[in-house]
């Protein structure tokens, strides 16, 4: 081979290395880019588009790694005959490389909403928590808690046990949603972390098999429980002082004061409902932030604007085959759903007088907000609490688009 055969050679050699270094860089790079452009708030997501994006943030740690591997290889073969140039050239690209290595094992939404690892609690009359603020109650067995939504809508995601069962308290503040899942799919205890945004509506991946979960839904929507549901563990959103009359020995999530200074405001709906939506309402008639309580029967949902219910107090209805009952507690703000019939007695309710929420017309027999008659012909038995949850129009039409509405 002849001396320029030989300088052609390595030219080409060097050529080929460092197209490689810069494709592998290009990689690296868009490990990051891709799943922040799609996952992000206040755009929209096909579905398509997202799974190929959190396939990309799946695989991207270990193929930025592999490109960082390659870059160092090109390094170590070009750098002896190299030029000056040639060598900074490579640098840069194994800085751009590198940091696209390290930027795949970060979680963005995490940083902007640190977790609540360990959480603490403190008893009902010790809690610092406004009367009139909202809390995410659940009661398993004998141990009941409160979950403030100014805490939650920061944290989004609290892994806990309550009464031996193990859950994932959830909040999404820009859909208004509020829901506890268990944290077991097929025996396997899962542990849930923030994953970022869909429509609007948060992700949950859990640690333990990196599956992609829909907090409003609570279907894996990603990964290899993908198509696996999460069971949904009864709650309710009331005030605290409501709530703590209800459960003056239970116990309440402390603020963390890492992050406490962070912590939603008190007037946080006003500022989401001026935030841009990404599910397009119009034909519905419906404004995107109208707050509705949904609620799913058999199959079959409704959604019931909160104005109306606050207006109206008391609203009998059914939902496919079944009666029920929208009632609004004593404070003017809590909500609960009932079956409006007792072992397949249709009832009918009138709003009760005192410190009494109801009043049925068929007994006589009067009944508080936990749904059960404390007097008449009636009393010791309750009615059937009905799953319901608050969610902006948005959210609640793009996951339940078959959904009714109620009207006045």
């Amino acid at each position: 081979m002849s001396q320029t055969q030989q300088i052609q050679a390595i030219r080409n050699k060097t050529g080929s290395l460092l197209a490689l270094a810069a494709v592998s860089a290009i990689v690296s790079a868009a490990c990051v880019a891709i799943p922040m452009f799609v996952i992000r708030p206040f755009r929209p997501q096909g579905a398509r588009e997202l799974e190929t994006a959190l396939a990309v943030r799946h695989a991207g740690p270990w193929l930025a790694g592999v490109c960082v591997a390659v870059v160092l290889l090109a390094i170590f073969l070009l750098w002896k005959t190299a030029r000056i140039g040639t060598r900074i050239g490579l640098i840069c690209l194994l800085l751009l490389t590198f940091a696209g290595a390290v930027l795949t094992q970060v979680n963005i939404f995490e940083k902007m909403f640190h977790p609540y690892d360990s959480p603490s609690f403190e008893g009902a009359d010790e809690a610092k928590v406004d009367s009139d603020d909202k809390v995410l109650a659940v009661t398993v067995g004998q141990e009941a808690r409160a979950y403030p939504i100014r805490t939650m809508g920061y944290h989004h995601i609290v892994n806990d046990t309550v009464g031996g069962v193990p859950i994932a308290v959830t909040y999404c503040t820009l859909c208004h949603t509020g829901l506890v899942w268990s944290r077991v799919v097929d025996g396997k205890l899962l542990h849930f972390r923030l994953a970022g945004i869909n429509n609007g509506n948060a992700l949950l991946r859990d640690e333990q098999t990196s599956s992609i979960w829909q907090q409003s839904t609570g279907e894996a929507i990603f990964g290899p429980l993908k198509g696996q549901q999460l069971k949904l563990v009864r709650s309710d959103e009331l005030t605290f002082a409501l709530w703590k009359s209800e459960q003056p020995h239970g116990q309440v999530l402390k603020a963390d004061p890492l992050y406490a200074a962070e912590y939603d405001p008190k007037d946080w709906e006003k500022h989401v409902e001026k935030t841009p939506t990404v599910v397009n309402t119009t034909r519905s008639g419906i404004a995107p932030h109208q707050l509705m309580l949904g609620v799913t029967v058999a199959g079959q949902s409704k959604a019931y604007p909160i104005e109306s219910i606050l207006a109206a107090k008391l609203i009998q209805d059914r939902v496919g085959d079944q009666p029920l009952i929208v009632v609004l507690g004593r404070d003017g703000a809590s909500i609960r759903v009932f079956e409006g019939a007792l072992e397949s007695r249709h009832l009918t309710f009138a709003q009760g007088t005192g410190d009494q929420t109801l009043t049925d017309i068929d007994t006589g027999s009067l009944w508080n907000f936990q749904g059960c008659a404390i007097e008449g012909s009636l009393a010791g038995r309750c009615l059937a609490e009905i799953d319901a949850h608050k969610d902006y129009w948005f959210d609640w039409m793009n996951h339940h688009p078959e959904s009714a509405v109620f009207k006045n």
